[in-house]
């Protein structure tokens, strides 16, 4: 078969923007470090996004917390005693009567805005720059060299701007050209805001409480140093070209061209320790910026659909596209990601470790397993944290948290500690990671994680008396979170993904040489069976109106055969579950990777023509802007778990998955697609 041009399936999707458009302005970043910037190519703007995507600068390492007030007591905390099985399980469920410290938990730490780098942009009058007074915009984003080119004429001067992240670095570079430059009235301003768990992460009206100072300064560099409460962190801005470094005000700075030049190129670097030796240049990090994303689009598999007739093959293509550029960007780092990844805030910008599954798992399926592994060290350093839950509720192992800062704090919340479905998660990753890397390390990296993850699966699941059978629940929040936390037993997806779980636990130990545990094959023997009614799959136990009252939400019956393996699923049965969740479910009412999700159970199913459909279902949280991101409401204008959903589901009907039939694609249709595919690996 013939290679497949990657740079020319990326070229023909290359972002374009010929107007302000708030929800999908543009960003450059390596997964460690975004920037995302409005159609000037920096953040000059802010307040045009403020009630869609905001405009922010973030780190995987730059996190605050606003002090604690008089009535904030976590060390008072009062825990719910949850009734199970005959006893009391404490969850911390409930704000009543300590709203402050219930609240203040919830909120820090949260990621900060490192701060925001536009333009000062006025007129030949004074006036400083309006969106609406920009014309001719022309804006591009080049995917596959990461380099942000922006166009645009501004009181009858045309300006060029562009912009990159410094390949591997922490930094953001920039290069204006523009005549404005040479008589002062463009130059770049730098801003620090105090911190905000908002989804833009700032506070701009409390001056006073963080502090902004001018460590060192030399002819083509100043090094700034900044305080918020306990969060210290350092930035260095360098520029090539002559250029004049001004204070402009409170935590305020004034980047200008030197006398009548029209060229100013600079490099902003941020970091949590002090910066160091020489700073990249923009020649240099537009070089290193086009270097890590060559090497990138350059490994793991590619997929071509040029050549299709289905009307939908380019739509898909640039689908894919972009959001392998997105979550590059956002969600390649050190740590699982938050929803909108480092874009903006998304709940404080904490992240939710059920969610972590979505974000990464496309990154093994692509063959770019290195990009998981990243932020898969996680579970090793907060495994502590989870022995402490499970230890505090009763239960042997580790329960893994579900709403999470860095150090793996378990957000209160009336959902997320009822939370059962990112248990098994570590799991999974082991395997993936075994897969494509067979080895002893690799069998001793996760074993502890293994056995600390199935002991509480085993543990936690119930042996009814009446039945036999190990139950799963009360309590329990399932995956689509509408349930009823005191009567839901016996979630359709929960049952499965604790026998795959417990199932690959035991490989584990048998490849280790290990002896099988009784009580995890005790659970595995005996565990309920998935509930079904009327020739299909139910939510839980009882709930016969799954398909009628409670069509809404995650339809999680069919991620039982989709997502995971279908190990005790009849195939006619969810076949038969698949077709009826695609035509009454309340797809408006869905999240970004319901749709995926679908998609993979029908491929599993044996129909592909479903699969297609169901990854273009008409609906507000299916839409890809010509940024790529997904929209869900408000307060989460875009969505990552969507993006890596579909590629999640892409690389299975690509690629294939344990079983599939054995043909090329096996997830799509033979009819109207044409699919040149390489290097995918399949799905377990």
């Amino acid at each position: 078969m013939i290679a497949i041009d990657r740079k020319v399936v990326v070229a023909r999707h290359a972002v374009e923007l010929v107007k302000v458009d708030s929800f999908n302005p543009l960003s450059v970043g390596n997964g460690e470090f975004a920037f995302t910037a409005d159609v000037t190519g920096l953040q000059t703007f802010p307040e045009a996004y403020a009630e869609a995507v905001p405009l922010c600068t973030m780190s995987q390492w730059g996190w605050h917390s606003t002090p604690a007030g008089p009535d904030v007591k976590p060390e008072s905390i009062r825990y719910s005693q949850v009734e199970t099985y005959g006893r009391k399980v404490p969850y911390l469920l409930s704000a009543k009567g300590q709203e402050a410290t219930f609240n203040w938990l919830r909120e820090n730490p949260h990621r900060l805005h490192l701060g925001r780098i536009g333009f000062q942009l006025r007129s030949a009058s004074g006036a400083d720059a309006t969106p609406g007074d920009l014309t001719q915009i022309d804006q591009s984003l080049d995917l596959w060299a990461g380099l942000l080119t922006s166009r645009f004429v501004f009181d009858g001067q045309p300006v060029t701007v562009q912009t990159c992240c410094g390949g591997g670095t922490d930094a953001v570079a920039v290069r204006v050209q523009s005549p404005l430059l040479a008589d002062g009235r463009l130059a770049v301003l730098i801003a620090f805001p105090y911190g905000s768990p908002d989804p833009a992460a700032v506070d701009w009206n409390r001056p006073t409480a963080h502090h902004t100072v001018v460590r060192q300064s030399s002819e083509h560099r100043v090094d700034l140093g900044r305080q918020l409460d306990d969060t210290v962190y350092h930035v260095a801005v360098t520029w090539d070209t002559e250029a004049k470094f001004a204070e402009a005000g409170p935590h305020r700075y004034r980047l200008s061209a030197g006398d009548g030049k029209s060229e100013l190129a600079a490099t902003i670097s941020f970091s949590a320790k002090p910066i160091e030796g020489a700073v990249l240049s923009f020649e240099k990090a537009k070089s290193a910026s086009a270097s890590m994303w060559a090497n990138y689009w350059n490994s793991g598999a590619a997929i071509d659909l040029a050549g299709s007739t289905d009307p939908r093959a380019n739509e898909l293509e640039r689908r894919i596209v972009t959001s392998q550029y997105l979550l590059k960007a956002n969600c390649a780092g050190s740590l699982p990601p938050a929803e909108t990844g480092l874009t903006c805030n998304s709940w404080y910008g904490k992240f939710h470790l059920e969610m972590h599954w979505w974000h990464g798992v496309h990154f093994a399926l692509w063959n770019r397993l290195p990009l998981l592994e990243r932020s898969l060290s996680y579970y090793q350093r907060i495994l502590p944290e989870g022995r402490i839950i499970a230890e505090r509720q009763g239960y042997r192992g580790v329960r893994w948290p579900k709403m999470v800062d860095a150090a793996g704090i378990d957000s209160p919340s009336p959902v997320g500690p009822l939370l059962l479905w990112q248990q098994p998660h570590p799991i999974y990753y082991a395997e993936l990671c075994y897969r494509q890397n067979p080895t002893p390390a690799v069998l001793s990296q996760w074993q502890e994680i293994i056995e600390q993850t199935a002991d509480f699966m085993a543990s936690f699941a119930v042996r009814d008396a009446a039945t036999g059978h190990y139950v799963l629940g009360p309590p329990m929040k399932a995956v689509q979170e509408n349930n009823d936390t005191h009567t839901t037993i016996n979630p359709t997806y929960e049952l499965t993904y604790w026998r795959f779980g417990l199932k690959v636990a035991q490989q584990w130990r048998e490849r280790m040489n290990l002896p099988r545990k009784a009580d995890w094959d005790d659970v595995l023997t005996h565990l309920a069976p998935p509930p079904h009614k009327d020739g299909r799959y139910l939510y839980h136990d009882g709930l016969a109106d799954t398909y009628t009252t409670w069509n809404w939400e995650h339809p999680a019956i069919v991620g039982a055969m989709g997502m995971l393996d279908g190990d005790g699923i009849d195939l006619s049965l969810m076949r038969a579950s698949v077709q009826k969740v695609m035509e009454v479910w309340q797809w408006d009412r869905c999240w970004g990777w319901d749709f995926p999700m679908t998609a993979m159970a029908a491929a599993r199913c044996g129909l592909p023509k479903l699969a297609i459909d169901a990854l273009f279902v008409e609906s507000k949280k299916n839409g890809y802007g010509v940024s790529g991101h997904v929209y869900q409401r408000p307060n989460l204008p875009l969505y990552l778990p969507a993006n890596g959903g579909l590629l999640a589901a892409v690389a299975m009907m690509a690629g294939g998955w344990d079983g599939a039939p054995d043909r090329p694609a096996p997830g799509f249709p033979d009819k109207g697609w044409q699919v040149k595919a390489e290097g995918f690996r399949p799905l377990p």
